[in-house]
């Protein structure tokens, strides 16, 4: 899990800073205060980072000279613009920081990949930066990505954006379901999604046609007699069918345009966000699956045909191979959806 801190800034009226405290606690990691706001923190499970020594995590200065002691729980603060200061976030981290918060005022990402190559296993790199929208770049610099983010924060909208990264990164429960009927519907639009990725076995796309179960379609990753792998594709289903997407929104498959950003899932749950190359509308023959899980059936409409594979465990299962009762993996949530966000106490019917 990537470390997300919160730093405070410092004009910000006191009962302001309590308050993104407040909702930081749970879903940060640390805060960066000043020594001032310390107290503020009291109580609070979210750890400190404070130039004062009453913090969790001690905040030091690139001017500390060599052989000066370095705390235990140290972070030290730089802003790097050149090759010199990469050497001395090295140096930091060969003498036993434990953290260094790192800006980058001109060049955004490859002093970033400099710095995650050569320190990579011996101190946590946590890009500083102002928006969420650097935080992820930051996150997906090289594929590693830095170790986390210290985000500035200066409304309850930043936070909000944050938790979404934070949702993104979380993994996904997924249960079984059984398949329990099969029917087979003639032509329909359907939708491939080919992705600016090399997908995996095991991994693919949630879809369906009620938002409440969601099923796991996998990527063409299999080789078989008569057509190459296209590990980048998920054939979705219909125009009309649902799709999770980063922040663990809904979209319709119609919507999804060249570069918009889906979410890939593994059978673990485990998620990353691509990002659409094209999306590819066709008329095919389908065919509907309805799977029950927890006492709830669901659907999902595909093309019929062999390339198309819902994922189980451990392997998955050509659509054209299912049968009742062949088991197959699913999210499953309450509540209903209003333009793709979740509301929980809604009542929303979809069959």
């Amino acid at each position: 899990m990537k470390e997300l801190w919160l730093r405070l800034t410092p004009n910000l009226p006191k009962e302001k800073k309590l308050e993104f405290l407040k909702l930081a606690e749970g879903q940060f990691t640390a805060a960066v205060l000043s020594p001032e706001d310390l107290p503020l923190a009291s109580g609070l499970k979210l750890r400190t980072a404070s130039t004062d020594e009453r913090s969790d995590i001690r905040i030091i200065m690139p001017t500390v000279a060599d052989g000066d002691s370095i705390p235990a729980e140290a972070a030290v603060e730089m802003v790097v613009k050149d090759r010199g200061d990469e050497e001395m976030v090295l140096r930091f981290a060969e003498a036993g920081a434990r953290y260094a918060l790192v800006k980058c005022p001109n060049w955004k990402v490859i002093p970033l990949e400099n710095l995650i190559a050569r320190t990579r296993n011996k101190i946590s790199l946590l890009a500083d930066v102002s928006t969420a929208k650097e935080a992820k770049l930051a996150l997906q610099t090289l594929e590693l990505g830095v170790d986390g983010v210290v985000v500035s924060v200066t409304s309850s909208d930043d936070l909000e954006a944050l938790n979404s990264l934070r949702a993104e990164e979380n993994l996904i429960a997924l249960v079984k379901g059984r398949v329990v009927s099969l029917k087979r519907i003639g032509q329909g639009a359907r939708v491939c999604v080919d992705t600016c990725e090399l997908m995996k076995p095991g991994e693919g796309m949630l879809v369906g046609c009620q938002s409440a179960g969601l099923i796991l379609v996998e990527a063409e990753v299999h080789r078989n007699p008569h057509v190459e792998p296209r590990p980048f594709r998920v054939n979705a289903g219909p125009v009309s069918s649902y799709i999770l997407t980063p922040g663990l929104k809904t979209r319709y498959l119609a919507e999804l345009r060249a570069g918009d950003e889906i979410l890939i899932v593994d059978r673990s749950g485990a998620t990353r966000i691509g990002h659409v190359g094209r999306v590819k509308i066709e008329r095919r023959p389908m065919i509907v699956v309805e799977i029950e899980s927890e006492g709830h059936r669901f659907s999902t409409i595909l093309q019929n045909a062999e390339t198309v594979r819902l994922v189980s465990d451990p392997t998955s299962v050509p659509v054209s191979d299912l049968k009742a009762d062949s088991v197959v993996l699913l999210r499953v949530e309450e509540g209903g959806r209003h333009f793709g966000t979740l509301v929980a106490d809604e009542m929303v019917i979809e069959r």
